[in-house]
């Protein structure tokens, strides 16, 4: 007899660990949307600051995306009693992070 998703035992920890991990998600996302509205709003005059603001606050929209992608993703999963499926996000998010920061690093050295 195959066992409905609501029969299984879903242990707690797991899911709460699952809740913490896209709070992490949201955190990240709300330091990269206000350190793109900084960058936007306290940045020097340059000609590349709206453009790095910009992709600094669209970074930080794909994280709540990918967080909250990825939480869905795990949480059936968990009630399946399966292992979620391997993420991309993170690994893009750090590859996203380092591009910027390269960036950031350029931005301040052309205008020095």
């Amino acid at each position: 007899m195959q066992r409905e998703p609501a029969d299984i035992d879903v242990d707690a920890r797991f899911l709460l660990a699952n809740e913490r991990t896209l709070l992490a998600w949201v955190r990240t996302a709300l330091t990269l949307l206000a350190a793109g509205v900084a960058l936007a709003q306290l940045g020097h005059e340059t000609s590349g600051r709206t453009v790095l603001a910009t992709a600094v606050i669209l970074l930080g929209v794909c994280s709540a995306t990918a967080g909250a992608l990825r939480y869905r993703a795990a949480d059936r999963a968990i009630r399946r009693a399966a292992l979620p499926p391997p993420g991309w996000a993170p690994l893009a998010m750090a590859v996203s992070v380092a591009v910027i920061g390269i960036i950031v690093v350029v931005v301040v050295l052309v205008d020095a």
